[in-house]
């Protein structure tokens, strides 16, 4: 019977391999999940990394004097191989009330497939449109609302298309991407092309892209994206700019500069700050914040609890106390099976 149980895991793990992952091991930059991503190994594992993804909390605003509960989303975060070049990734919001397309995939951030090996990696399907902006690559879930800018809340990311990353050295990756424009709202023959570098040194970060993005059959929205990460110690200070030119009305043209402090207390904790500027609408806009992060499990960070506090020029005043979690359906999967096989 115990190796009956051993079988039955081996099989369901496989099958769920099969049909469903995230993109473990390549290189190439996407949003996902900062709590971690597998390493490339010369062994394949094909067991998929598979998780739910939730935050919640009460969010006061007392500027209008109102509170409330809330939900940002439950999240389905795979990561997954089919063989040791070939890998392919899915998030998808089970629950939440972010991004709309008209695809018959509304639900999904990110779907793709990838080939990588050493030299280059190459991915199709429905991913986020490269942007040089670390506030812009960072996951959902690690995101707080209040306190992002202007773009980051309104630009319409997820994309299908194609990218491509070339390594030319350890640490450095040069990046292409065409897919459809953020602009085209399901309008067919409108695209947006991506040219991007990342790079990475002791204690510097890059993240630059130049971006033409179609708003008609002869118009594009043109962007350059500077996003620069300054790391000493458990320090961390990201400085993104990012200009925006084009006849669209805000807050898609126009200017983006913000700078985001951040230190790391041990593995238990984390304070930040935001300080960011915006110009493009009819008055310029400025948003800022601070927060802490607490992480009540020892040797993991699965679980968050989280205050925020964040304001801006147009009167807004948010105070945000939640707490996210990761369950991790993999590692119970193997736990169970080899506890029932024992």
């Amino acid at each position: 019977m115990k190796k009956l149980f051993v079988f039955l895991g081996v099989v369901f793990l496989t099958i769920g391999s099969a049909v469903r992952a995230q993109e473990a091991d390549s290189t190439v930059p996407l949003q996902k999940s900062s709590w971690g991503d597998a390493k490339n190994s010369e062994v394949t594992d094909y067991i998929p990394d598979v998780s739910l993804d939730m935050r919640g909390g009460f969010s006061q605003d007392f500027g209008g004097g109102t509170g409330q509960f809330f939900g940002d989303g439950l999240y389905l975060d795979i990561n997954g191989k089919i063989s040791q070049h070939f890998s392919y990734s899915l998030n998808q919001r089970l629950a939440s009330s972010y991004y709309e397309d008209n695809s018959g995939f509304n639900g999904t951030n990110w779907l793709t497939i990838t080939y990588e090996n050493d030299y280059f990696g190459l991915t199709f399907g429905k991913d986020a449109v490269f942007v040089g902006s670390f506030e812009y690559d960072a996951y959902d879930l690690d995101s707080y609302y209040d306190m992002n800018s202007g773009f980051y809340n309104t630009f319409d990311c997820w994309q299908w298309g194609v990218s491509a990353a070339w390594y030319p050295a350890d640490d450095q990756e040069v990046l292409l991407q065409v897919s459809n424009s953020p602009y085209a709202f399901g309008e067919a023959g409108l695209f947006g092309y991506a040219l991007g570098w990342r790079g990475s040194w002791e204690f510097y970060e890059s993240y630059w892209t130049a971006n033409l993005w179609q708003y008609s059959s002869e118009n594009y929205a043109k962007s350059l994206n500077l996003g620069n990460r300054f790391t000493f110690g458990n320090f961390t200070v990201d400085l993104d700019l990012m200009g925006r030119f084009c006849d669209i009305e805000a807050p898609y043209s126009g200017f983006t500069a913000m700078l985001a402090p951040s230190y790391e207390i041990s593995d238990w904790g984390r304070v930040f700050a935001k300080f960011g500027w915006e110009n493009g609408y009819d008055e310029d806009y400025m948003f800022y914040g601070a927060g802490f992060e607490y992480f009540p499990l020892k040797d993991t960070k699965d679980v968050r609890l989280h205050a925020a506090w964040s304001s801006n020029s147009l009167g807004d005043n948010f105070l945000n106390i939640g707490v996210t979690w990761k369950f991790d359906m993999t590692s119970a999967a193997k736990y169970l099976f080899g506890r029932m096989a024992r």
